[in-house]
């Protein structure tokens, strides 16, 4: 049986226009438990992680309207991503419960809140770059800068966001947990958003206010799990070269080394599809048999390797 690491993409979630509304959410994350449970009846057994930005924005606003209101100390940014995978977990392991008892398939499931180790030292410390959390005008930006010590920054012309380092993953700390339960015959969640980003000193973890690329930390995960594929399910079908031009071509087969010919040409944009295909270069240079891109309504067929971006060393 051949094991599959699935990056959900932002779209299993929450899709573009709509409010975040549980309703909405909850009936997002059921079409995307149809999916899952279409490739595990194909005889694959199925790991799962997903991301967590919208969530992680969405709950930092209500702390600091809370904050704000009525007093209630804010909670720091590790905290807010331990939160959203518990949330985001417990919509995707009841939808899937669901959609396996409708089919008749006996399978338990487990979300594992999972920390992701980071170095200390990643330049990223240094380098804050990944905007999060709510706008706001220049001066409010400013005086949250000075009081709670924040990096901010003008996002796009559209307001100013603080940023937080964004530093890569090592590995998880329950690695050897979910290992356990994937070989136990679980579906296991994972390592959602990216995990919450942990450093250790001294043989004591500590939590950082930062944030991991979810796909980076899937494709880790996969490498810890020894995963066969790893597929990053998204709202495209597949990595383009010359992406909105003219000249626009979608990638079906690739190799590691033409893609990275591609990358290094800058084809693919820091905080969209980039972390898709590093992930997916690092995936099968480590020895995975293959990595997907690919759109989350054509999963089944991507996993066949008749759809989207197939990358094989």
């Amino acid at each position: 049986m051949k094991r599959v690491v699935i990056a959900l993409g932002g779209n299993a979630i929450l899709q573009r226009g709509q409010r975040g509304t549980y309703g909405e959410q909850m009936e997002n994350v059921t079409k995307t438990a149809k999916q899952i449970v279409d490739i595990i009846e194909k005889g694959y057994e199925v790991v799962i992680t997903h991301g967590n930005g919208p969530q992680v924005g969405a709950l930092l606003l209500h702390m600091d309207a809370g904050q704000a209101v009525h007093g209630i100390p804010a909670q720091p940014m590790d905290v807010a991503g331990a939160m959203t995978q518990g949330q985001i977990g417990y919509m995707i392991q009841q939808a899937l419960h669901n959609e396996l008892k409708k089919r008749g398939i006996e399978r338990a499931v487990a979300t594992i809140v999972t920390q992701t180790v980071v170095d200390k030292n990643d330049p990223a410390f240094q380098n804050p770059s990944k905007p999060v959390g709510p706008f706001y005008d220049e001066e409010t930006a400013k005086k949250l800068a000075e009081e709670k010590g924040w990096t901010v920054i003008e996002d796009a012309g559209r307001g100013w966001r603080r940023v937080v380092p964004s530093p890569d993953p090592r590995g998880h700390v329950e690695a050897p947990v979910i290992q356990d339960l994937i070989e136990k015959g679980f579906i296991v969640i994972a390592s959602g958003g990216g995990g919450v980003p942990v450093v250790e000193e001294n043989g004591q973890l500590r939590g950082v206010e930062a944030v991991i690329d979810k796909d980076l930390a899937g494709e880790r995960l996969a490498e810890e799990v020894n995963a066969d594929i790893f597929m990053i399910l998204t709202d495209v079908n597949g990595a383009a070269i010359n992406y909105g031009k003219e000249n626009e071509r979608w990638l079906e087969r690739v190799t590691v080394d033409e893609l990275r010919h591609y990358y290094e040409e800058g084809h693919f944009k820091k905080g969209s599809m980039g972390p898709k295909v590093l992930a997916a270069m690092r995936f099968v240079e480590w020895g995975g048999e293959r990595a997907v891109i690919a759109a989350l309504d054509r999963a089944v067929e991507a996993l066949e390797g008749k759809t989207g971006t197939q990358v094989t060393g």
